[in-house]
């Protein structure tokens, strides 16, 4: 092994004990020179380095699991062992264990998404032995370039192997991802004498057991206290989203220091960021669309305490370290009491004084939950989103053949949008049915049967999860000792400090002027339709003569809806309209009141001369209505509606675009009284639906006004799903 700098560099001259060198190295980590381990973290550094088992350690968050494995690397390293290998979740995390090590005199690097231009380097790197651990994402092990010519040699020389947030290997776990079942057959494939090492603070009984039968036979399993003394846990149940802006308004001030703000959606969190930063507070949203860059930036700030918060989805999670943060606010509750254990965790990490009397404890990190009636609503779609759908599985393993085929190239032969495409194939993938390899997707042969029996045992477990977290916020229970129980923690009590057991310790007011703040926001309308430029890739195989661009002079102008029916403020009454089951009707006078602001504030070029109704199959009675409505208001003529052939077939929603276009391209035609209304008209026509998702709809009526002489076609609809 080549001569290493820092700590490890340094233990060549050290000829103690075991405890001895680890205790060394602890205190170089931490840079105390009385650091001293906690309960069961040198029984893990012991069983490592000197029995070179595989041990399971689950414990709170900042217990310093993280010391665990960065002193084991230096002493494996300083007898002769390879590199660590770490399989570490998410970029943010990556970055922190990185800089840590580095702290540490740990030569650390990372190949992800990432880091991609640098991976030539860090495989000299590796070649050179000039790294102590490689951090990687599961998601890696099956990028062919690394499979095939980084980790066989990986493998063969690897001197350790971890496995962070180890809770994503089972199927149970609050944050199951499917490239994480590869590590079984990663961890059978290893020389008998190489250690493991799992890691997690959330995992229940079911989990550890399962990870642990994953992992092999001698499985050392290390169980802590999951109590976190530095957090005083309270719920706020408000009647109506309005009310929780408006304390987040009024009270966000108050918290301690920086933190983070959670909501449940992406458009919930550009939302409440927006309201935020005009009341005045230093905020900035974080979810999965931000940029890879923008993210290190944000993370940066909030560590600096550049910003008061960030409002975020779960995007900001697992791994993000910044011991000091104040307090976490969750608009909108967790499916499970696990993953919000998960996301307070974040909190308080800097007060936690293991075995000291409250008394003698200057202060908390906050952790408050504003809960929503519309959560419950938002935990079904996301507990069913990677369930595998056995009908898609078998177009997908149907269309793939030996001859590698792109995502892309695939999706324009299923009928199945390329987020859940991915997901799809990597369940496929990890079952064997599917291979990805170099410029694609092949079929292995290997037949794949559904396990729906499986899959009906998760969806019950994610039921009982979701009456656990109706339970916390009922408040029955001391809130730390109830987030303790769902984790299977035996040393679960009362923590004396929640507002459960000791009262309410937030404030509860409501001011007038945060009110009407909050209110304004959400009665804000206006949500932009984007036109199309472009057909779908495959669309000329489905019958579409269209290809490329769309002629500008085809395409319809920039739209509005109301809102999206996953906003906080106009998002509810929306849901309730289109939710399934819901009886059409005309429209009311409220959601009209939503029509005439949005149109109000349109910034058109030249206002609309004329309306025409899309000929709605599930909701004729609302969209009639509504164009009706439109036209009478705005002193417009009503042109009339679209035709529509009842024969063409329906696709339901979440197909791909090629099949929603497809399903949409023939349905409709301007008859000839409509065609001599519209195109005796001079000015725009205002083109009114009901629910836009995919565009397809708007897009091809759009084409077929201006075919028929509309001078340009401004979509209307209720709202978007997008």
């Amino acid at each position: 092994m080549s001569e290493a700098p820092g700590i490890i560099g340094d233990m060549h001259a050290n000829t103690g004990t075991t405890r001895d060198e680890a205790l060394g190295l602890l205190r170089a980590l931490t840079r105390r020179a009385d650091a001293e381990f906690h309960d069961g973290q040198f029984e893990a550094v012991s069983a490592l380095v000197d029995e070179h088992r595989r041990a399971l350690v689950v414990q709170r968050t900042g217990w310093g699991k993280s010391a665990v494995y960065f002193v084991a690397t230096a002493l494996l390293r300083a007898r002769g062992a390879g590199p660590t290998l770490l399989i570490s979740p998410l970029l943010a995390l990556m970055r922190d264990q990185v800089a840590a090590a580095e702290r540490a005199g740990v030569r650390a690097a990372a190949m992800n998404s990432a880091t991609s231009d640098d991976w030539d380097e860090v495989s000299a790197r590796l070649a050179a032995d000039e790294i102590d651990v490689l951090l990687v994402s599961p998601e890696r092990l099956n990028n062919p370039r690394f499979r095939e010519r980084e980790l066989p040699g990986l493998l063969a020389r690897v001197g350790l192997v971890v496995v962070d947030e180890a809770h994503c290997i089972s199927d149970w776990g609050h944050d199951f991802r499917p490239d994480y079942r590869r590590i079984a057959g990663l961890l059978d494939d290893l020389r008998p004498d190489v250690p493991v090492l799992a890691t997690t603070a959330t995992a229940n009984a079911r989990v550890v057991e399962d990870v642990a039968a994953q992992l092999g036979d001698r499985v050392l399993t290390l169980r802590g206290s999951l109590a976190r003394d530095a957090l005083r846990l309270g719920c706020l149940r408000l009647p109506a989203a309005q009310d929780r802006l408006a304390w987040l308004v009024a009270h966000l001030g108050s918290l301690p220091g920086s933190g983070i703000v959670y909501a449940l959606t992406v458009s919930a969190a550009e939302d409440i960021a927006l309201l935020l930063r005009d009341a005045g507070y230093p905020v900035a949203s974080y979810t999965g669309r931000t940029d890879p860059e923008e993210r290190e930036r944000l993370e940066a700030a909030l560590k600096a305490n550049e910003v008061k918060a960030l409002v975020a989805t779960s995007a900001l999670g697992m791994g993000f370290d910044k011991p000091d943060l104040g307090f976490v606010v969750n608009v909108g509750a967790p499916a499970s009491p696990v993953a919000y254990y998960q996301q307070v965790g974040r909190a308080g990490r800097a007060l936690e004084h293991t075995g000291a009397p409250d008394a003698a404890r200057a202060q908390h990190a906050e952790v408050l939950l504003l809960p929503g009636p519309e959560d419950v609503e938002i935990w079904r779609y996301f507990a069913t989103a990677s369930m595998p759908d056995p009908d898609r599985a078998a177009a997908v393993i149907a269309a793939l053949g030996d001859a590698p085929l792109s995502t892309p190239a695939l999706e324009a032969r299923v009928d199945i949008r390329r987020t859940p495409l991915e997901l799809l194939l990597k369940v496929l993938d990890v079952d064997g049915a599917v291979r990805r390899v170099q410029g694609g997707w092949v079929a292995t042969g290997a037949p794949w049967v559904y396990d729906a029996e499986r899959y009906a045992r998760i969806a019950e477990a994610r039921e009982r999860e979701q009456r656990t977290m109706l339970e916390y916020e009922r408040g029955e229970r001391c809130r730390m000792e109830l987030l303790q129980l769902s984790l299977d923690d035996p040393a679960a009590a009362p923590c004396r400090r929640c507002d459960v057991c000791a009262g309410p310790w937030y404030p509860i007011d409501l001011p007038d002027a945060a009110r009407h703040r909050a209110s304004g926001r959400l009665q804000e309308t206006g949500v932009p339709i984007d036109p199309r430029g472009m057909w779908p890739t495959g669309a000329d195989r489905r019958g579409i003569p269209a290809k490329g661009r769309i002629p500008v002079d085809e395409r319809p102008e920039p739209g509005r809806a109301i809102a999206r029916l996953t906003d906080l403020g106009w998002g509810g009454p929306l849901r309730a309209r289109f939710a399934a089951g819901a009886p059409d009707q005309e429209i009311d006078t409220r959601l009209l009141d939503g029509v005439i602001a949005t149109l109000r504030d349109w910034p058109w070029e030249q206002r609309p001369v004329g309306v025409v109704a899309m000929p709605s199959l599930t909701r004729p009675r609302l969209v009639a209505s509504t164009a009706s409505a439109i036209a009478e208001k705005g002193r417009l003529p009503l042109l009339g509606m679209l035709d529509v052939d009842p024969q063409v077939p329906i696709t339901g929603p979440g197909g791909n675009s090629a099949f929603r276009l497809a399903s949409v391209w023939g349905r409709f035609d301007v008859g000839t009284d409509l065609a001599e209304r519209v195109a005796a008209c001079d000015g725009p026509i205002l083109l009114v639906d009901d629910l836009v998702d995919s565009r397809w709809t708007l897009t091809v009526a759009s084409r077929l006004l201006r075919r028929a002489g509309a001078s340009s076609v401004l979509p209307f609809a209720l709202a978007s799903v997008g």
